[in-house]
């Protein structure tokens, strides 16, 4: 059953490599607006819940529900769309297009989208602003440190005007400093603009920026709701 009000939900996930399980029976969901971390050791099957709830990987059992359309139910070419038009990604190292300046890295799921470069780079550059690295956007990913490409990546995220982003260990690669400001950037705008964050992190202080911990541990998901 699809939680009231969610916007993404997975109900009863398996999945497994061989012989070995990575889900067995996960549930999840996130609302418009939420950010959720999602938590747990190394193995524990949290990377392999968020590639499924992304379309990435398909799950051997179990469903999820993304705006009341089942994705096991969608062709591959309709889930390639959905991650053009819906969903964005942040991942660890940010996996910028090197060749690619920093104003074109972010302008390009909205070119993909067939927006015109005019628009799209004036775009970007109005979400590089927001995230604070709009004096780089002439430079290639090679010539910026870590933190500022790390925040490129999450104006790229964000500039297609998502529903929904998943992050998976977004500060992994930072320092403390660096890491901090990436996420308070994240969640201001993602929060702001009404997008759902599905965040996937080891790390107590990058999920205390989320609204709500799912601990994920021998493939199964719990939830813990934040104190008050």
């Amino acid at each position: 059953m699809t939680p009231a009000g969610s916007l993404l939900a997975a109900h009863d996930l398996r999945k497994t490599y061989g012989s070995t399980p990575a889900l067995d029976g996960a549930s999840f969901s996130v609302h418009p607006g939420e950010v959720v971390a999602v938590m747990g050791p190394s193995g524990s099957g949290k990377s392999t819940l968020l590639h499924c709830l992304a379309g990435i990987i398909t799950p051997d059992s179990g469903t999820i529900t993304y705006a009341g359309r089942e994705l096991s139910a969608m062709s591959d070419a309709d889930r390639s769309a959905l991650r053009r038009s819906d969903f964005g990604f942040v991942f660890q190292f940010g996996q910028l297009v090197p060749e690619l300046t920093c104003v074109e890295n972010v302008a390009l799921p909205l070119r993909l989208n067939g927006t015109r470069r005019k628009d799209a780079e004036r775009t970007a550059l109005a979400w590089m602003e927001r995230l604070e690295v709009d004096d780089i956007g002439a430079k290639r990913p090679g010539e910026v440190s870590g933190g500022q490409g790390q925040r490129v990546a999450v104006a790229r995220a964000l500039a297609a005007s998502p529903k929904v982003i998943f992050a998976d260990e977004p500060t992994g690669a930072l320092d403390s400093l660096n890491g901090e400001r990436v996420m308070q950037l994240l969640t201001e705008a993602a929060r702001s603009a009404n997008v759902a964050v599905v965040l996937v992190t080891h790390e107590a202080r990058v999920a205390a920026y989320s609204d709500r911990d799912v601990t994920v541990r021998d493939g199964r998901a719990r939830d813990l709701e934040h104190a008050v």
